[in-house]
């Protein structure tokens, strides 16, 4: 990846050079102004040092013409008519350096000069009140006037440490986050060459970095199951491109047989059975489209509804071929789309009837938290090891297709999808005889309006 202002990392590296600049700018003035203030502690030492040396030469003598200058820079001492009577040798010979005085309340003042007379650059010249019996004298103290952050090795000092430090930080920051971004440029670059024909690749996990390390192993667990629900759906238009073909074929064949031989053709014979392709395909198209909105998860028109009496009216209104035993002993109230759930509860009758022996039971009861329905047949049943498989699409076991050779395959899992729309499940449970169907979905608070 190249550097762009939109990059996290670009963002976090000029965020951590920006917080570490300002940082150090705060440090750097601190330390200025106080090696500012040290060095300027330190002139005025200097001066004083001065003055406690030449004072005692002015008034007990004997003053030399040539003063010591020691570490100040220059040094003049002028008498009561205003002449120069001592200087340092930098100054012998030289006019008075300044020419303002103490006030009368004062010993000494001091002003900046740039520069004095007989000298170079700016200069911190103070002047002292020294009394003398005939008139007060004056010794003017000359030293380097120090800027607010003291000598200009102590501002290259604080701008080169802090350069260092920023430098150090971005590039520590730009380093660390390069390493740490990688895993997800590798985890990106492999996602991007992943397609339908290959999914069986997987993204690398990283030993190293924990975040980003659930982050591939999420996406591998993703991919797994994209993997999975590819390989139900190529199964699925296999499945269903057979069933759709199978009934298509049948019809073109008897006709084709009818055409070839009019005048001997069965007619009749030949339209029902023509006519039982068609019934057959309608079936498995109709079931192919309640799948595909059930997956769209399309919304669900619910309404309150008693459960029981839906029950009691499914029952009521089908022709049985097997004897129904109800046990419907309470209302439980449930939010449902009834249409569905009469679909559900068609689709377990159907399944029991072709696989009961003589008698199918039905029951419907309240649960804590949920509405129970269950549909047992007394048929073979169903072992234990095929329970989960009947839920899948077109999935049809040897006994079933041996008793109904033309059924789509289709019923039990849309009506697991139906029970799940609706927050429920269907499961196959243990039972004495036969198939136990129970199928749970939520109990409702409202009441079905009268």
């Amino acid at each position: 990846m190249g550097w762009s202002w939109q990059s996290f990392r670009c963002r976090r590296t000029v965020a951590t050079g920006g917080v570490a600049t300002l940082l150090c700018t705060v440090v750097s003035v601190m330390f200025l102004i106080f090696a500012g203030y040290k060095q300027a502690d330190t002139a005025q030492n200097q001066v004083t040092d001065a003055w406690n040396r030449v004072v005692p030469l002015i008034r007990q003598g004997p003053l030399p013409e040539i003063l010591d200058s020691g570490e100040v820079s220059g040094i003049q001492v002028v008498d009561d008519r205003g002449h120069v009577v001592a200087a340092t040798r930098n100054l012998a010979g030289a006019p008075p350096i300044a020419s303002f005085r103490a006030p009368d309340t004062q010993v000494t003042t001091a002003r900046v000069l740039c520069p004095p007379p007989g000298m170079h650059g700016c200069m911190t010249v103070f002047s002292y009140r020294v009394f003398q019996p005939q008139g007060p004298w004056v010794l003017y103290i000359a030293v380097p006037t120090i800027p607010w952050y003291g000598q200009t090795a102590s501002l290259l000092l604080a701008v080169g440490v802090s350069v260092l430090i920023i430098a150090i930080l971005t590039g520590w920051t730009y380093r660390d986050l390069t390493r740490a971004i990688s895993p997800v440029n590798a985890i990106r670059a492999e996602l991007a060459e992943i397609t339908a024909t290959d999914l069986g690749r997987r993204v690398p996990v990283p030993a190293k970095y924990e975040e980003i390390r659930y982050l591939a192993e999420t996406v591998n667990d993703t991919l797994d199951r994209l993997e999975e629900a590819y390989a139900r759906q190529r199964r699925f238009t296999a499945d269903a491109s057979h069933d759709l073909r199978t009934p298509v074929t049948a019809m073109r064949t008897r006709l084709e047989e009818a055409l070839l031989h009019p005048e001997d053709a069965d007619w009749p014979r030949t339209a029902e059975a023509v006519l039982s392709s068609v019934e057959r395909l309608h079936r498995l198209v109709t079931d192919l489209l309640s799948l595909a909105q059930l997956d769209a998860r399309t919304s669900l028109h619910s309404d309150p509804t008693d459960l029981r009496r839906l029950v009691a009216t499914e029952l009521d209104h089908r022709e049985h071929r097997k004897k129904i035993v109800k046990d419907l002993p309470e209302s439980v109230v449930i939010d449902c789309d009834r249409l569905r759930i009469a679909r559900l509860l068609g689709n377990l009758l159907d399944n029991a009837e072709r696989h009961a022996t003589s008698q199918i039971s039905v029951s419907v009861r309240r649960d804590p938290s949920a509405a129970v329905v269950e549909v047992v047949d007394d048929g073979a049943g169903i072992a234990t090891e095929d329970r989960k498989a009947v839920f899948d699409r077109f999935t049809r076991l040897d006994a079933g297709y041996a008793r109904d050779a033309n059924g789509t395959g289709l019923g039990l899992a849309i009506a697991r999808e139906i029970a799940m729309v609706h927050g429920g499940t269907l499961t196959i449970e243990d039972s004495d005889r036969g198939a136990r169907f129970v199928l749970r979905l939520p109990t409702a608070d409202r009441q079905v309006p009268a």
